[in-house]
C-alpha cells in the first residue's frame, strides 16, 4: 500500500506541474454570447467559403435584372415587381441576421460562458454544459477587430467557434491567446 500511495503522489505532482504549465499558457475568457458574435462568425465563414456569398450575389443579380427588364419593358414601375424586388433585397440582407438571431436563441439561454484556451484545446463551460474541443477539430482561425473565429475542418465549415475579445480579462491575455492559436492552428 505504501508503494501505491507514493506512485499516486508522483502522478499527482506530475499532474500539478502540467496544470501549472497549462495555467501559464492558458487564456480564460468570460462572456455572454450575443447575436453580433455569431454574425461575425457567419461573415468570416462566407468570406472563406464564398459559395453562399456567390449564390446570394447571383440571386440578387437575377432579381435586379428581372426588375429592370420589367420596368424598361413596360416603361413604368410595376408595383408587384418592385415590392418583390425590395422583398428579395431584404431577404438577402437579412438572412445572416436571422441565422445569428436563431443561434442566439439556441445558445443564449445558457448564460455566461467560461472558455479556457490552452495547448490541449478549448474548453467551454456554462452552468448547463461543458464542451471540450481538441485542436484537430479546427482547420484554422481568422482574427477580426473584436473576435477570433475558429473554423471547423469539415468541407462545409459547419461549426464555428467565436471567441469575443471582450471576454479576455487580463491585459496581456489577447497576446497570449493569439500565440496559443498561432501555435496550434493556422491563421486564415
Amino acid at each position: 500500500m505504501a508503494e501505491g500511495r507514493s506512485a499516486e503522489g508522483t502522478n499527482n505532482s506530475a499532474q500539478s506541474s502540467d496544470d501549472v504549465v497549462d495555467d501559464q499558457t492558458a487564456v480564460q475568457l468570460v462572456y455572454r454570447p450575443q447575436s453580433a458574435d455569431t454574425l461575425v462568425g457567419l461573415r468570416v465563414r462566407e468570406r472563406i467559403k464564398r459559395t453562399g456569398l456567390l449564390l446570394r450575389g447571383v440571386f440578387l443579380t437575377l432579381w435586379v435584372g428581372q426588375w429592370l427588364l420589367s420596368t424598361v419593358g413596360r416603361g413604368s414601375f410595376d408595383v408587384v415587381s418592385t415590392v418583390l424586388f425590395l422583398f428579395v433585397i431584404l431577404v438577402v440582407w437579412g438572412y445572416p441576421r436571422l441565422q445569428a438571431a436563431n443561434v442566439q436563441r439556441i445558445i443564449g439561454w445558457q448564460g455566461e460562458y467560461r472558455a479556457t484556451v490552452s495547448p490541449a484545446g478549448i474548453t467551454c463551460r456554462t452552468d448547463h454544459s461543458t464542451l471540450v474541443q481538441k485542436w484537430s477539430v479546427f482547420q484554422g482561425y481568422r482574427e477580426t477587430a473584436g473576435h477570433f473565429v475558429l473554423l471547423s475542418r469539415d468541407p462545409n465549415i459547419m461549426y464555428l467557434g467565436v471567441l469575443p475579445k471582450r471576454g479576455v480579462q487580463e491585459a496581456e491575455g489577447l497576446d497570449r491567446l493569439r500565440a496559443v492559436l498561432d501555435q496550434h492552428t493556422t491563421r486564415m
